[in-house]
């Protein structure tokens, strides 16, 4: 199991994706939580609802800007009296690859994360994970429902379709319609908001990670991503986990990966975090 926090690291931000709630990182938050951590799963901005009440009512859903979500988490992160390990899952690795950009946090781990600005191409697996999305340009201002079949497709491809279909009914709300096409077209935009600064000296560890089985950020997206960060001198890691899809959540084995992205975080925060080691003794 992994590290017990340092005095110097001993917060995780975790930072949920497209098509989730907080609820996607309850095992997650127990996990670290059992180890001494202080952790945080915030929600999207005004997404603080359940499940159930947001698919009921997705407006909420439909009102999410990329923007929007960085400022928000942002606010969150400045308010810990330690800089805090931050940890976000696919739209949610977006954000926490902005956020280091931004010069927060003492290590980030983007797990099967959406991509910044500046990959080029989109596999045809993660285009068919966003299809319900992209199919109607009119879906760029609507909270897009997720079927059962769509999250078996994006999520719970190494599932049963029994416990895909439980999966489903626990932890998926509709997608973020402009999230997503802010994601999609993101190079065509000169203002997009997912642009980071990949070529950053001074920001805090970065390591980003896919699944050999994911459809939605498949190793060749998630390589990509890691390529953009090799003009910047700051550490940057990248880690696949054989047979992993992009369930990271609650997929049988979801440990190896939560142990993982932790340990890495810790020893990378303590050893080569600018935000760390320029702390005073004893704070």
């Amino acid at each position: 199991m992994a590290s017990a926090p340092t005095v110097r690291v001993d917060t995780v931000v975790l930072i949920h994706g497209l098509w989730m709630t907080p609820r996607s990182w309850e095992h997650w938050v127990d996990r670290y939580a059992a180890l001494g951590f202080k952790v945080l799963a915030p929600a999207w901005p005004g997404m603080e609802a359940e499940v159930a009440a947001l698919r009921a009512d997705p407006t909420p859903i439909a009102e999410q800007r990329i923007a929007d979500m960085v400022d928000h988490y942002a606010a969150i992160i400045r308010d810990q009296p330690r800089p805090p390990i931050i940890m976000g899952h696919s739209f949610g690795g977006l954000v926490t690859q902005l956020l280091i950009s931004r010069g927060l946090g003492a290590a980030g781990v983007a797990m099967h994360p959406a991509p910044v600005k500046g990959v080029l191409k989109l596999p045809l697996s993660t285009l068919r994970s966003g299809f319900s999305i992209l199919r109607s340009p009119a879906n760029r201002h609507r909270a897009v429902p997720f079927p059962p079949d769509d999250f078996a497709y994006a999520f719970g491809n190494t599932l049963s379709r029994e416990d895909s279909d439980a999966a489903w009914e626990r932890y998926a709300v509709p997608g973020a319609g402009h999230v997503f096409f802010e994601g999609a077209f993101a190079n065509l935009d000169p203002n997009s908001a997912t642009k980071a600064d990949t070529h950053r000296d001074g920001r805090a560890p970065l390591l980003i990670t896919t699944g050999t089985e994911d459809h939605v950020v498949p190793p060749t997206l998630a390589r990509s991503a890691a390529g953009l960060y090799r003009p910047s001198r700051a550490v940057t890691a990248y880690h696949e986990f054989p047979g992993r899809s992009h369930f990271v959540g609650g997929e049988p084995g979801w440990e190896q990966e939560a142990d993982y992205a932790l340990e890495w975080a810790v020893e990378a925060a303590n050893e080569f975090s600018p935000t760390v080691v320029s702390e005073a003794p004893g704070r």
